[in-house]
């Protein structure tokens, strides 16, 4: 059983939470996030430090999950979050404009994709992307959505990949 819910979240300097019944909001150096907290889940405030805690018996689980939302909510504002994409194959190059990533796949016309509201690009070598954003749960929805369009292959590894992502290879079929 975890016992995640009974950790209550230390909150950094700089970073100022509001509590009005069960909506919360988080504001830091980063940005401002918005959040409704479960109605079976209980938070309180107390100096620099939310105690999240289930109210009944129905709770227990869900105290756990808003805990976690809101650390990574505390987190997002004061440092940020950052995820990595790697490109793998011959003539696979992505190029940040902007608000807009275009990619270049093996298909026979470039992919652009659009960015959300609150996440940035950067790419500092043609093969790589930096993605960098402080809603952590966008963030990865992004780096999903970047990574279907052409996922790893395991035959020879071609498409792209999280940073550090190990990619099982197969052998080829032998006559």
């Amino acid at each position: 059983m975890s016992r995640i819910a009974n950790a209550p979240i230390a909150i950094p300097t700089g970073v100022e939470v509001k509590l009005d019944g069960q909506d919360l909001s988080v504001k830091g150096s980063k940005g401002e996030m918005k959040f409704g907290v479960h109605n079976d889940v209980e938070v309180v405030q107390e100096d620099n430090v939310l105690k999240f805690s289930p109210r009944g018996n129905g709770g227990r689980a869900m105290a756990g999950t808003m805990r976690a939302l809101v650390q990574n909510m505390v987190t997002g504002v004061s440092d940020g979050f950052e995820r990595r994409l790697e490109l793998q194959g011959v003539g696979y190059r992505a190029q940040a404009q902007g608000k807009k990533l275009t990619l270049q796949l093996g298909f026979s016309h470039p992919v652009e994709y659009e960015l959300p509201d609150g996440i940035e690009a950067q790419t500092p070598s043609q093969t790589e992307i930096i993605l960098t954003g402080i809603d952590k749960q966008k963030l990865g929805q992004v780096c999903a959505e970047i990574r279907d369009f052409r996922p790893p292959e395991p035959y020879k590894g071609k498409g792209v990949r999280y940073q550090g992502e190990y990619v099982r290879r197969k052998e080829a079929k032998k006559k």
